[in-house]
């Protein structure tokens, strides 16, 4: 392998690393208010019901 080869290489592999970690990093927990909690436990009720109901 040539210089360029392996030089071609090393920037693919440190690009991948390099976009894996401002993900990581990036990546946030969101903390919903009360309220929000309750509609998405409403909507998921609701949804399991609908789902029922198909079957």
């Amino acid at each position: 392998m040539s210089i360029t080869t392996i030089f071609i290489i090393v920037i693919a592999v440190g690009s991948v690393i390099a976009g894996i970690l401002l993900i990581k990093q990036s990546a946030r927990k969101f903390e919903l208010s009360e309220e929000q909690q309750q509609k998405v436990a409403q909507r998921k009720e609701e949804q399991l019901q609908k789902d029922q109901e198909q079957k």
